[in-house]
């Protein structure tokens, strides 16, 4: 992939993900003054990963990771300048990198397994296979989320104890 190609791919990354990171802080009523930087942590968030993908190579598990992190850090900061809770900026800025793919796969490929749908298994071990890959594949990418979006927090939020 060239590098205006690879430039084209981030930007339209970019863009979706701010338009599902604001679409999803909206259907959870965030305050108005808030949605722009949704949209930058989601924006910059998927960018990250995407980025990470395509030009390093990494592994989409690893580059969650990475881009969860990202968001998380860019969260602590959105929220100390907008005197909001960080975790507005840290959900609807990770909700574009849920793997909806994966799971989804999985779900149709167990289904085929198990001869809910209209065509005929042939491979039962294969598709097993498919299905466990998917699935695992799929609990590593939230987990990933999650831990990229708790490492900011607890390494710089210290909480004092109340007495």
């Amino acid at each position: 992939m060239s590098g205006d190609e690879l430039w084209w791919l981030i930007a339209q990354d970019a863009f979706w993900s701010a338009v599902v990171s604001v679409g999803f802080a909206v259907l959870f009523n965030v305050p108005r003054r808030t949605l722009a930087g949704c949209a930058l942590t989601g924006a910059l968030g998927h960018s990250v990963r995407t980025l990470l993908i395509e030009w390093a190579g990494l592994p989409i598990e690893a580059a969650t990771l990475v881009g969860a992190t990202f968001v998380g850090f860019l969260a602590l900061a959105l929220a100390k300048r907008l005197r909001a809770p960080s975790l507005v900026f840290a959900v609807s800025g990770s909700i574009p990198m849920v793997p909806g793919l994966f799971a989804f796969r999985a779900i149709l490929l167990l289904l085929e397994l198990l001869g809910l749908s209209t065509s005929q298994p042939t491979a039962q071990d294969e598709l097993l296979l498919l299905v466990v890959v998917d699935l695992t594949r799929t609990a590593l990418i939230l987990a990933a989320i999650a831990l990229g979006i708790a490492m900011p927090r607890l390494l710089f939020l210290r909480y004092k104890p109340v007495i």
